[in-house]
């Protein structure tokens, strides 16, 4: 049984790569402040992500025949409603971008802490301290 293939080491990387995503959307949002007529985006939210994954084991393809996953559409983009535009009709706030890099900062944070923690009790586990 591999134990980071499911449980809080999968539960934890999941959360890393939807961060590290919606990092890279809140970057080109910021990037396109300037922009005429640009709409900013959001990644999808990170509960949906797990719902549409489902939280029971990953399904196994045990032949060639097999559907697989795809995992690229659990990461995706979505357009977010936007209360004003400017005059040019960019719709990005510089105030809600740092706001949301700052919130996806900490979230990163508590993620690698929980990630190097947990691999801490197997280390100790194994006597490897």
């Amino acid at each position: 049984m591999d134990l980071t293939r499911n449980g809080p080491i999968a539960l934890a990387e999941n959360r890393l790569a939807w961060l590290d995503t919606r990092q890279r959307i809140l970057a080109r949002n910021v990037a396109n402040a300037d922009t005429p007529g640009f709409r900013p985006s959001d990644a999808v939210p990170f509960q949906e992500v797990l719902q549409r994954r489902g939280t029971a084991a990953p399904m196994a393809t045990t032949n060639a025949r097999h559907i697989a996953l795809q995992a690229s559409a659990a990461l995706a983009v979505q357009d977010r409603a936007v209360a004003e535009r400017s005059r040019n009709g960019n719709a990005v706030s510089l105030d809600d971008e740092a706001v949301r890099i700052a919130e996806t900062d900490q979230a990163h944070a508590l993620a690698m802490g929980l990630h190097r923690k947990y691999l801490g009790l197997f280390r100790s586990a194994l006597g490897r301290n």
